[in-house]
């Protein structure tokens, strides 16, 4: 019976996390692409993946700097979308990260 408990509590625990991962971040923490887009949770973010131009992708992802990585993890604060964002070197690698990992934790909300 505890071990059904602890599941139990392990499962609603996963379940809030999972809620706070997809859920819309304030206002002022908002994601500001330079071509004037604003995004303000992962599902947002990947559909602008797909409409963006690979020159603007390329403005936020490149050698120096990963702009969506770090809104990944110091905004949203999902440490493992964020480690595979970083290894995506195109749009649609970007995208396919988000919606798996959306995907994920949208079954967890369940």
């Amino acid at each position: 019976m505890a071990r059904k408990v602890k599941s139990q509590a392990k499962a609603k625990q996963q379940k809030e996390e999972a809620m706070k991962l997809i859920a819309h971040v304030p206002e002022e923490y908002v994601f500001r692409c330079n071509n004037g887009d604003v995004y303000s949770d992962m599902e947002e973010l990947a559909e602008g993946l797909r409409s963006m131009t690979d020159e603007v992708f390329a403005y936020h992802a490149n050698d120096t700097k990963n702009d969506f990585v770090n809104w990944v993890r110091d905004i949203i604060r999902d440490e493992e979308l964020a480690i595979n964002l970083a290894e995506a070197t195109s749009r649609e690698q970007a995208d396919e990260c988000i919606c798996d990992r959306v995907a994920v934790l949208t079954r967890l909300c369940r």
